[in-house]
């Protein structure tokens, strides 16, 4: 009898275990590095400021459901077009600049005046996404993939963008293709570009494409390219 499956159930193949696996060596020897660093991080942002040491925030994750599905069929009532999982970060932001509400949910710009001394530094080096190797450790991203979006604004760059949920075919990622080859979105043409880098990743996602983009991060961030 032949077995025949949806992507959500179908065996993760050994390249996609290998890619995993890679993903999750790479987090846990990060965490093991960089704890004291964190430690002291934390110290820093409860010293010079006040509220939480970190942020949460609902993004949109993988989207494991068969291409094509209807929402009524599928596990979540609701097309969200990925499944909502929150991710962590160090706060970088007064208490006034984090809301919850949908219209607070918007691109962070240069100068922003909501961003702490302390912020500006952590953004400045990416310090700020380090909590998120605990989400790559939970499986909700991989250090490699698609940046996960806030819901309200992947709801409007979906209806905006061609193609744009495709990018939840996959884990989102702490760094990804479109990371290492451009800075911040300002625009929504600076998220047209970045989508189809993100799709060019995911034709070619492999154990090697990931170590690559891996590799390639780290004068990005030491040179602080594309920061602010």
């Amino acid at each position: 009898m032949v077995e025949v499956f949806t992507r959500s159930e179908s065996p993760a193949q050994p390249s996609e275990t290998l890619r995993r696996a890679l993903n999750v060596v790479v987090a846990t020897i990060g965490v093991v590095l960089t704890a004291p660093l964190m430690a002291l991080i934390a110290i820093g942002i409860k010293l010079s400021s006040p509220g939480p040491i970190f942020f949460a925030q609902v993004r949109v994750g993988i989207d494991r459901r068969a291409p094509g599905e209807p929402p009524g069929n599928s596990r979540r009532r609701a097309d969200s077009g990925g499944k909502p999982f929150m991710i962590f970060k160090f706060r970088t932001m007064a208490m006034n600049g984090h809301g919850s509400s949908t219209s607070d949910q918007v691109w962070a710009r240069p100068d922003d005046p909501r961003v702490t001394r302390i912020g500006r530094i952590l953004r400045l080096y990416r310090l700020d996404e380090l909590p998120q190797l605990v989400n790559v450790l939970r499986g909700e991203m991989d250090v490699v993939g698609p940046r996960p979006e806030q819901p309200a604004i992947f709801a409007r760059l979906r209806k905006e963008i061609d193609r744009y949920q495709e990018r939840q075919r996959v884990r989102p990622g702490i760094t990804g293709w479109a990371q290492i080859n451009q800075t911040y979105d300002t625009c929504i043409d600076d998220v047209r570009s970045k989508v189809q880098r993100d799709l060019e990743y995911i034709s070619r996602q492999s154990f090697f494409e990931d170590l690559k983009i891996m590799v390639r991060t780290l004068p990005v961030v030491l040179g602080k390219r594309g920061a602010w």
